[in-house]
């Protein structure tokens, strides 16, 4: 982290500004070893590898962990040379793609590929992880002075209520222990006036959500530890691969290897046939491994939102699931 960020923080459970109360190695700009300490309270963090920490290193997101230090660049754009991230970030949020001046909060980054996308907008951006895969996303986006990496719990983030002018959560509600509170306390970091933007999984009727071949397995696989869990992934989409191509061909055969527990992107990402098999791997551990996956209804999410306060709230179908927007009303003149 640098100095100049530490107005972005603040104490998880009194909401009071941190000092650096320790310095013990600094690279740079970085203090890559130190400490945090709350002058209300007491309560001290450390900042180890440049990034603040507020959670134990143990936690219910350690698959998350590994799967994004092993797959640290495989989402990036940076890495594919494909726009797939650019794109979906600006289509689910609608957000203008200059935002310098402005200050934005990711809640739950992973290994930063919307991470790299928004502190390109100019925006100063603050991004939060439960995970390690913080780790993987300082190694790629730490070099942005623009950009403060995190490692906290949605449910008691060390920032300034009513601060960020924007907040976005792609990708994690449904893998948190609690969708709902997860959700309600987005709005709380967001300012007067401020936009949100979200997604969730989608919860579809009983009958369909139980021919997601996926809900058979987890039962199992999400007890596994991770690393145990991971090179059996592996070697399952390394054996079916010819498979997965062939099948792909037939009628409904993508959807054939799906239920095959095989993530398959073919015909859908311009990859190359070697990154699309490490999309397979990295998204069918991602379906196998979370300790939580909730999906929801469009109906619950948008008596979310409402009940939040929020308004001009749209809501769509996303990449991932459910997309909403909303805007925390400012007050009245």
């Amino acid at each position: 982290m640098r100095h100049e960020h530490l107005r972005f923080l603040a104490c998880p459970d009194c909401q009071r500004p941190l000092s650096l109360s320790r310095e013990d190695r600094v690279e740079g700009p970085h203090v890559m070893e130190g400490s945090l300490t709350c002058g209300q309270c007491n309560a001290t963090f450390p900042v180890r590898g440049g990034i603040p920490r507020f959670v134990p290193a143990d936690n219910y997101a350690a698959g998350f962990g590994l799967q994004w230090n092993r797959h640290a660049g495989t989402q990036l754009d940076s890495a594919t040379g494909l726009p797939l991230t650019t794109n979906r970030f600006f289509t689910d949020t609608r957000w203008p793609r200059s935002m310098t001046g402005q200050t934005i909060l990711e809640a739950g980054g992973g290994a930063g590929r919307f991470t790299e996308i928004v502190v390109q907008t100019g925006a100063m951006l603050v991004s939060l992880d439960y995970s390690t895969a913080v780790e993987a996303n300082f190694r790629s986006n730490g070099h942005h002075p623009n950009l403060l990496i995190v490692q906290g719990d949605i449910y008691r983030m060390p920032f300034p209520r009513n601060f960020f002018d924007r907040v976005f959560c792609l990708g994690v509600l449904q893998h948190t222990p609690d969708v709902h509170r997860s959700f309600q306390q987005l709005p709380l970091y967001l300012r007067p006036g401020g936009e949100m933007a979200i997604d969730v999984y989608r919860r579809f009727g009983l009958l369909k959500q139980w021919t997601i071949t996926k809900y058979w397995a987890r039962p199992i696989t999400r007890r596994m530890r991770p690393e145990v869990l991971y090179p059996w992934v592996e070697r399952y989409v390394r054996a079916l691969w010819p498979l997965t191509r062939w099948l792909h061909h037939l009628p409904y055969g993508r959807n054939l290897n799906w239920k095959l527990l095989i993530a398959d992107y073919q015909g859908v990402y311009p990859l190359s046939p070697s990154q699309l098999r490490e999309w397979a791997v990295l998204d069918t551990f991602d379906m196998l491994a979370p300790a939580y996956d909730d999906p929801q209804t469009p109906e619950t999410i948008r008596s979310w939102f409402e009940e939040a306060g929020l308004q001009q709230v749209e809501l769509g179908d996303g990449t991932n699931g459910v997309v909403g927007r909303g805007t925390k009303p400012a007050p009245a003149s």
